[in-house]
C-alpha cells in the first residue's frame, strides 16, 4: 500500500506534511529527510491509534500497517 504525502515548505523554513487520506495526520522538519521521517512516524502512530482505539471505520475503508 503506498501512501501520498504532500510536502510544502514552511514560511517560517524547514518544511511540513501532510496525509491527504489520514485527516489531521502532520508533521514537520527543518530538512527534507527530517520531514519524511517525521512523517513516517506520524502514519504509523495515526494508524496505530485507529486499531487501539477501535476507531469505527465505514465498509470503504481500510487500514493497512506499511513500510514506508
Amino acid at each position: 500500500m503506498n501512501i501520498k504525502v504532500v510536502i510544502h515548505k514552511a514560511e517560517e523554513g524547514g518544511y511540513w506534511a501532510e496525509v491527504p487520506a489520514l485527516p489531521g495526520c502532520v508533521s514537520e522538519g527543518d530538512t527534507l529527510d527530517e520531514t519524511k521521517a517525521n512523517i513516517r512516524e506520524a502514519i504509523e502512530g495515526y494508524l496505530e491509534v485507529v486499531q487501539e482505539d477501535n476507531i469505527e471505520i465505514g465498509p470503504e475503508d481500510e487500514v493497512y500497517e506499511i513500510h514506508v
